[in-house]
């Protein structure tokens, strides 16, 4: 059984807006969406493993000492839609009350997880605007000391990768063999995707077909494991695959690799 801690793919909409005057902008409305509840939903499905699903928000501010715990208490962490900045900031720094108070240092989040990771942690980095380099490379992953621990490597500007048509998932020969029990012949378009670019250090083990880039790839660090997954698990690149009959067994699968 493992204990996963999965960080992102939550969304506040607001609205919809209306303009009642030149100088009235009214919400008339207000949503929170856990775009995660697919991927919680399919990992838990087995009855094997149970999920924590935090939005990227609450993971900023975490205090000194917490995130720490975290890493003590889980056996998997997955970052998605995540941004290198939650790693690199925090909310003290632009709290002026404690401007001049004393020096203002935080444990880097990036170096505990790589440090976690080379201990025996498990890691799942996996796509979306905000991941790898992503839009405009608001990403920045490849920025952070998570380079060191990525199955792959991100690209130096913005990485995405989209289309109405959608993109089609291939096995590799590597892939084959590991997920050799997935029956893949009927998975849906995945629309998007972060593109990234093979390392020596990560087994490939699928590939999108029309462009031969990364889509699964796994990478083993000191005694821990890492695998990226390149598109989304939830909408909208996922807006067909979280549908598919196969999806909670493709998660399941990829979770068996991950730990082995």
């Amino acid at each position: 059984m493992a204990k996963i801690y999965y960080i992102g793919d939550w969304a506040i909409l607001t609205g919809p807006v209306f303009a009642e005057s030149p100088f009235q902008f009214a919400p008339k409305g207000l949503e929170i969406f856990n775009y995660g509840v697919w991927l919680k939903n399919a990992l838990e499905s087995s009855g094997e493993h149970t999920v924590t699903s935090v939005p990227s928000w609450d993971f900023y501010k975490l205090g000194p000492g917490e995130f720490e715990q975290i890493i003590e208490d889980y056996d998997v962490l997955i970052f998605s839609d995540f941004e290198g900045k939650l790693l690199q900031l925090a909310p003290d720094f632009f709290d002026r009350k404690k401007f001049g108070k004393g020096i203002l240092t935080f444990p880097d989040r990036a170096r505990l997880i790589v440090e976690a990771v080379k201990k025996g942690k498990r890691c799942m980095f996996l796509g979306g605007w905000y991941s790898f380099t992503g839009e405009i490379g608001k990403g920045g992953w490849g920025r952070t000391l998570l380079k060191d621990i990525l199955p792959v490597q991100c690209l130096p500007t913005e990485d995405l990768v989209e289309s109405t048509e959608g993109y089609f998932p291939q096995l590799t020969k590597k892939g084959k063999k590991a997920l050799k029990k997935l029956d893949l012949t009927d998975i849906p378009p995945i629309l998007g995707y972060n593109e990234t670019i093979s390392i020596p250090e990560g087994k490939v083990l699928m590939t999108f077909k029309e462009t031969g880039h990364p889509m699964l790839v796994t990478r083993k660090v000191g005694k821990g494991k890492t695998l990226a997954y390149t598109s989304d698990p939830a909408p909208h690149w996922a807006a067909n695959f979280v549908y598919w009959k196969g999806y909670n067994d493709f998660w399941l699968t990829c979770l068996d690799i991950l730990l082995k």
